[in-house]
């Protein structure tokens, strides 16, 4: 598989990621513990490198399974990632609350080797970014466990072009993690000039819109009751019907080449940038298969500009997440 460069500090990952979250209980509709023990091994083997977690998934049980199933030697083969930011002790309206004091992060990064079964995170982010803490303090906390040799590279996960000057500037930022797709472009604007001003990689999470651009037609109230999507804005109701129309346009992009929406959504992605490596999530191994076959599709020059003009920014309906959620995002003014 192709590979492509997260940053100027040396990072190299295959061009396609895998996102774990999913393994470990966030979604309702089920997924078999051996099977996703399979995918990740299956993904090792098909050259994937980049495996994405959080000591918020689970909570602890994703890091868990992947230290658990990449750890021996398997574990030089890949590229481990996971993120702090969260205090799991408390809930506020949007799920947990934010913490990233310094003697917080200490105690989290510790933790989390010893889940991940390894001497060293090869990427690690701040999950969100907590405005009660200056982002100076956090990245400085970040850097002592480059130092001593337990963490290779820093990234931030949903931080605004603002703050990753800031950050970038205490130590090198290597990755920014943030949601991008066809589904959702915010990043367009200043965040992704930003990252490249700055020579930061981007790390597109939900690249597939939740498995919308997949071809997934699931309106939320057809979600189990705990499954997150069953409250996202943009598959509910009138939202559902009015992205119903624009899923209607890839699927005919798909068609033309010979090829899955969800692969055309990602061959799309991938072809933003050099410097871009999304991280799709799955816990089957045949759509694991489905996915890396995205790197092979060529799109036509005039599909690419269609899905531009279609998916462009403000035709897309609803918001990628409840109020409580798009408050916990770092945004410029």
């Amino acid at each position: 598989m192709e590979t492509r460069k997260l940053g100027r500090q040396g990072l190299e990952v295959a061009a396609l990621g895998l996102g774990c979250m999913g393994m470990t209980g966030i979604y309702k509709t089920g997924a078999d513990a051996a099977e996703c023990e399979a995918t990740l091994i299956e993904a090792v083997e098909a050259g994937v490198t980049l495996f994405d977690t959080a000591e918020i998934y689970g909570p602890f049980t994703n890091e868990e399974l992947l230290g658990r199933v990449l750890g021996g030697a398997r574990r030089d083969k890949v590229v481990l990632a996971t993120k702090f930011g969260f205090d799991l002790t408390q809930t506020t309206g949007s799920g947990w609350g934010l913490d990233s004091r310094p003697e917080h992060i200490r105690a989290v990064v510790e933790q989390s080797l010893r889940r991940l079964r390894t001497d060293r995170i090869d990427l690690l982010y701040q999950h969100r970014v907590d405005p009660k803490v200056p982002i100076e303090d956090v990245v400085g906390t970040m850097a002592e466990f480059v130092r001593a040799g337990k963490v290779r590279y820093l990234g931030l996960s949903e931080a605004s072009a603002t703050t990753l000057r800031r950050a970038h500037a205490v130590h090198p930022i290597s990755a920014l993690q943030s949601e991008y797709s066809l589904f959702e472009r915010g990043v367009e604007r200043a965040v992704l000039p930003a990252c490249r001003e700055l020579g930061i990689g981007l790390v597109p999470y939900c690249p597939l819109g939740r498995g919308f651009l997949a071809g997934q037609r699931t309106r939320a109230e057809e979600y189990p009751e705990g499954d997150y999507r069953r409250h996202h804005p943009r598959l509910q109701e009138s939202n559902f019907d009015a992205n119903l129309r624009l899923l209607e346009k890839l699927e005919g992009v798909a068609a033309r080449a010979r090829a899955t929406p969800g692969q055309v959504a990602l061959a799309w992605l991938l072809a933003q940038g050099p410097d871009i490596v999304p991280i799709f999530g799955t816990t089957r191994r045949t759509r694991l298969r489905e996915n890396l076959a995205a790197t092979g599709v060529q799109l036509a020059s005039c599909d690419q500009f269609l899905l531009d003009q279609v998916f462009a920014p403000g035709n897309v309906a609803g918001a990628r997440y409840l109020p409580a959620g798009m408050a916990t995002l770092d945004r410029d003014p």
